[in-house]
């Protein structure tokens, strides 16, 4: 039976999930410009983001949040990490009580240092809490709306309520796993994009292939080890959210992170960069957060130190990789 469905966030990954969804559902895609939900209603087409997909026409596009919202059973947020304290803060007087909310956004709240549930947390009701899903995966938007085979994960501590998205999304192309790590699949979703900008920046000054790996594989251990401080199960990050996310955003062309990894070997600034990209790359925020959180729980990061150095402009790219390369020997396991 069809689920009324609502996506808030009409960029790349909003689309490609409420094209998704609308295989089989009711959809309503929220935008914040009432230009683009019009022009989608018009055109059936999102006039900035994939935008040579044509969206269905049980695809319906409004600017108004009660509107959207109205009668929605699974609720999926997929807007930019910045603005889900202010969105999803208004969006609660006009969710149904039982909806289920899914989370698909992959970052840290600057300044208060909190993952996106416990953003959530802070700004709905305690009756949403239980109802709290979080997707996270190797998954571009692209090859999501372009039904290219893609495999994700859905955590909620009331695993029940992740099953219940697991159904309704899940179809031949696009493959829902179900867990409860809530820390885990988080830390493992927002961190990654860190790893990816120095991957990035490794692949613009031709460091190699060995370096490449040698940089995935050292920045894996280092959201480990914080997932860990966190409260995460180090199994986790072995996972779709984890590993699979990291190899994809670290290896990917369409990765936005590793693009200003790459940009930034070529020497431009961080704001040259960010200014000429019409989409979000967290990483860059993300970055300054996570060394803030590793000092709070007394983890060491050194190329999370390394990539805030380079976005501060205090060092370069190969000045970075020197100094990582030139840090104290120690066992594999530290």
């Amino acid at each position: 039976m069809p689920t009324p469905i609502a996506v808030l966030g009409a960029g790349s990954f909003g689309t490609c999930l409420a094209v998704l969804a609308a295989r089989e559902h009711d959809v309503r895609i929220w935008a914040r410009d009432a230009e683009m939900a019009s022009a989608i209603e018009k055109d059936r087409r999102n006039p900035r983001y994939l935008t040579d997909i044509e969206l269905p026409s049980n695809i319906r596009a409004t600017s108004d949040l009660a509107e959207a919202l109205e009668g929605r059973e699974i609720v999926i947020c997929a807007i930019p990490s910045h603005g889900v304290r202010d969105v999803m803060a208004e969006a609660s007087r006009f969710m149904d009580p039982e909806a289920i909310l899914v989370s698909t956004i992959k970052g840290i709240e600057i300044g208060s240092l909190k993952t996106m549930d416990q953003v959530l947390e802070d700004v709905l009701d305690p009756v949403f809490h239980p109802r709290l899903v979080f997707l996270s995966g190797p998954s571009f938007a692209r090859e999501v709306a372009e039904r290219r085979p893609t495999a994700v994960t859905l955590a909620c501590r009331e695993e029940s309520y992740a099953i219940a998205v697991q159904t309704a999304l899940s179809c031949p192309w696009f493959r829902c796993y179900t867990a409860t790590d809530v820390v885990g699949v988080e830390c493992g979703g927002a961190l990654k994009n860190v790893v990816a900008i120095v991957v990035g920046m490794c692949d613009g000054l031709g460091m190699g292939l060995n370096a490449r790996a040698g940089v995935m594989t050292r920045g894996l251990r280092e959201l480990t080890r914080l997932g860990q401080a966190m409260g995460a199960d180090p199994l986790t990050f072995l996972g779709l959210s984890g590993v699979g996310d990291l190899v994809l955003t670290c290896t990917g062309d369409l990765s936005r992170n590793r693009t200003v990894g790459l940009e930034l070997a070529k020497g431009r600034s961080v704001k040259e960069i960010t200014e000429s990209m019409n989409q979000v790359a967290e990483g860059v925020r993300t970055t300054f957060a996570v060394c803030d959180l590793a000092e709070k729980h007394g983890v060491e990061m050194p190329i999370a130190l390394a990539t805030r150095a380079v976005l501060q402009g205090a060092v370069s790219p190969a000045e970075a990789g020197q100094m990582l390369m030139a840090r104290q020997l120690r066992s594999e396991n530290e």
